[in-house]
């Protein structure tokens, strides 16, 4: 990636999504929504958006933004228009939530705050999905990392939809008889294309080309791959053409979710798989940390999946799917990010830094822009702080709860202090940190 070029945002959308996850992490340790209320509660959607949007779909914006361009060696196809979309997707989750917040009684406010929130919403999303989706066309026909992005790109469209419909019925703008059924029965559909589709497959597909690069080995199997693609699209159709539908006739809604299950299953199958052999032919024989750890993301995922059947095969699915949420949200999404943050943030920082001057001065390697024994206990605390939350969801525990999730948020104040020290050349070493004709980058934005 030498001489590639930096998108000047994207270490803006991880700085805002990390004080997102920060906030919602807050919020949970003080008791606020599930499991103190329900899962549908007001209280609860504020932290599901706070992560769901403000958290992951933020830092995988800015992350596409920088990568889909070296997935398909073509240039963004408008640069200029990732900081409206940062800009658009803050502003109207701001607003979203102040909605939310009037909703659950917290604040007085005017009725529009939920579909104005939305709206700013589609707006940012859909300078994202034009950005991303006009890179990828020029580029057809589309290499396989690509086309996990491109069926996430059409479940983002897909899920902010339901989004848009949501909030004028939540805030009462849309009324007759059919809206409480949508409401009802909609959620599973909004939450399948966004938590599976958009965020998860997307993250397959940036992950496999990531996690090739950094264990510097060679592309995966090319069969395993499309029946991940394939399968994984199949889950996604079932799942969104079947609910819908099913919401058409008011019936099978079950049947067509355990249909995408087990089509999903096939694909996290296919992919953990495919991902295993990365590993065992790469040529960089002792992982760095990032890599490890999202091995360690992927345990989580594979955990999510085993607990699934078991739930479905003894008939509490519905009474544990929180739980379930959450390990797939932090445990695998989250934790995956994490990792690859680890070695992003300081990647594009020695580009940025070194790469104008490599060849002509001595300059460190990517690995001394980090201190890994120091961030290998962080890592540590987070998974285990998420698995000891899932299981405190599983028990009915909810004090055990905010004392994991406390410990996860010590943990992401340790790696987010991590990230700045990279930014700052904090761990390189003194003769060469600045060497004749590097400049010290900016904290919050990247030179082009």
């Amino acid at each position: 990636m030498v001489g590639t070029s930096l998108c000047k945002w994207t270490i803006s959308y991880f700085a805002a999504a990390i004080a997102w996850l920060l906030l919602a992490e807050g919020l949970m340790v003080a008791g606020f929504g599930f499991p103190n209320h329900d899962i549908g509660d007001p209280d609860t959607l504020v932290i599901v958006h706070m992560v769901s949007i403000g958290w992951l779909s933020t830092v995988l914006c800015g992350a596409l933004f920088q990568f889909v361009p070296v997935l398909v060696a073509r240039p963004l196809y408008a640069e200029r228009w990732t900081l409206p979309a940062l800009a658009l997707l803050t502003l109207g989750l701001v607003v979203l939530l102040a909605g939310f917040l009037t909703l659950g009684g917290h604040l007085d406010g005017p009725r529009w705050l939920l579909p104005g929130g939305g709206g700013l919403l589609i707006a940012g999303f859909a300078l994202v999905v034009a950005n991303l989706g006009m890179t990828l066309w020029s580029a057809r026909p589309l290499p396989a990392p690509a086309r996990f992005v491109a069926g996430g790109l059409a479940c983002l469209c897909v899920t902010a939809a339901f989004g848009g419909l949501f909030s004028l019925v939540l805030s009462g703008t849309a009324t007759g008889a059919q809206w409480p059924d949508l409401l009802v029965s909609g959620v599973s559909i909004h939450a399948l294309a966004g938590l599976g589709g958009w965020l998860t497959f997307t993250a397959m597909g940036v992950s496999y080309r990531l996690l090739a690069m950094f264990m510097l080995a060679h592309d995966g199997d090319a069969r395993l791959g499309r029946l991940a693609l394939r399968a994984g699209i199949a889950a996604i159709a079932v799942g969104l053409v079947g609910g819908a539908l099913a919401l058409w006739r008011m019936t099978g809604l079950n049947l067509a979710l355990l249909l995408a299950g087990a089509a999903a299953l096939l694909s996290f199958a296919a992919y953990g798989r495919d991902v295993l052999g990365l590993y065992r032919t790469r040529k960089r024989r002792v992982l760095e940390l990032n890599t490890r750890m999202s091995l360690v993301g992927l345990a989580s995922l594979v955990a999510a999946a085993i607990l699934s059947v078991a739930f479905v095969a003894t008939g509490s699915f519905s009474s544990h799917v929180g739980a379930l949420v959450f390990l797939v949200a932090f445990g695998w999404l989250t934790g995956l990010v994490l990792a690859n943050l680890y070695k992003i943030v300081p990647f594009l920082t020695w580009l940025e830094t070194y790469g104008p001057v490599m060849g002509r001065v001595p300059t460190p390697r990517v690995q001394d822009l980090v201190a890994e024994r120091r961030a290998l206990k962080w890592f540590v605390v987070f998974f285990a702080g998420s698995w000891a939350a899932t299981l405190m969801l599983l028990i009915e525990a909810p004090l055990g709860f905010r004392a994991a999730v406390a410990a996860m948020m010590l943990a992401t104040l340790g790696l987010s202090e991590k990230f700045t020290r990279a930014r700052r050349l904090a761990d390189v070493a003194e003769p060469m940190r600045l060497p004749t004709g590097a400049a010290m980058p900016h904290l919050l934005v990247s030179r082009n």
